[in-house]
């Protein structure tokens, strides 16, 4: 019986340090000067939520909450996937080098030409009838 209160008593003292880390990692979310700084923040802040709902789903014998922080883990992975970005070149791309090669130079022997800008188009497809 006496083990139970200690565990009670020290999952409590763990929760109140998850809670000053939360809101920690809200004033680094307010005040961080970058972007990298303040996705960061919201990261820490997700992880610490998760902490905070398992130690609430032990100490008030609550299985729901695990599902919630479960919840909370796969939002923070499509949080960390949206702010990263995705790859600009889909895999398996016929013009894609192979990994080890280089990019390919472009028709004058210099830098390959950038998808983002117009290619110039040869003198008949420019012309109209």
């Amino acid at each position: 019986m006496e083990r139970d209160v200690v565990m009670a008593a020290a999952l409590e003292i763990f929760l109140v340090f998850l809670l000053l880390n939360l809101a920690a990692g809200l004033v680094r979310a307010y005040r961080g000067p970058t972007a990298s700084d303040r996705i960061s923040a919201v990261l820490l802040f997700g992880s610490t939520m998760v902490a905070v709902l398992l130690v609430l789903a032990q100490l008030h014998a609550e299985p729901a909450l695990r599902d919630v922080a479960l919840l909370f883990v796969m939002l923070a992975a499509v949080l960390s996937v949206a702010f990263a970005g995705l790859p600009t070149t889909p895999l398996g791309d016929a013009d894609d080098p192979s990994p080890g090669e280089g990019p390919t130079p472009g028709p004058d022997g210099g830098a390959p030409p950038s998808p983002l800008q117009p290619q110039p188009q040869p003198r008949a497809a420019r012309e109209r009838p």
